[in-house]
């Protein structure tokens, strides 16, 4: 089987991971919340990978740097929904936390991706 470039890249596996947090901590929400946060945490969280795959795929460096700032804006979004769940009580101290860190790991590994296109 092929594996394409996005695959390899380490900060589209960190958000594999994240979209499956994401996923699993919005099943804990409340059932009228089914389509409110939960869908747009979960639309937010595709998002981030979904943009890393199609901007691996462009020819140019200025369109890779386009889909890789749109990733990062879609982080962010998710960053304001899980402050806002926290707020709200949906979900837990430990949850809030682990959920943080990996979305500022990702943060941190997009910034550098968006950087090396901007060069």
């Amino acid at each position: 089987m092929y594996t394409y470039s996005f695959e390899k890249l380490h900060v589209w596996q960190e958000t594999r991971k994240l979209t499956k947090s994401v996923y699993i901590v919005t099943r804990e929400f409340p059932a009228d919340e089914k389509f409110g946060l939960v869908t747009q945490m979960r639309r937010a969280a595709i998002s981030i990978s979904s943009n890393i795959a199609e901007g691996s795929s462009r020819k140019t460096i200025h369109d890779q740097a386009h889909f890789y700032t749109m990733a990062f804006s879609s982080l962010v979004e998710l960053l304001n929904q899980l402050i806002l769940s926290y707020d709200l009580e949906f979900i837990d101290d430990n949850k809030y936390v682990e959920i943080r860190a990996e979305i500022e790991l990702i943060s941190n590994q997009l910034n550098n991706l968006r950087k090396s296109t901007t060069k």
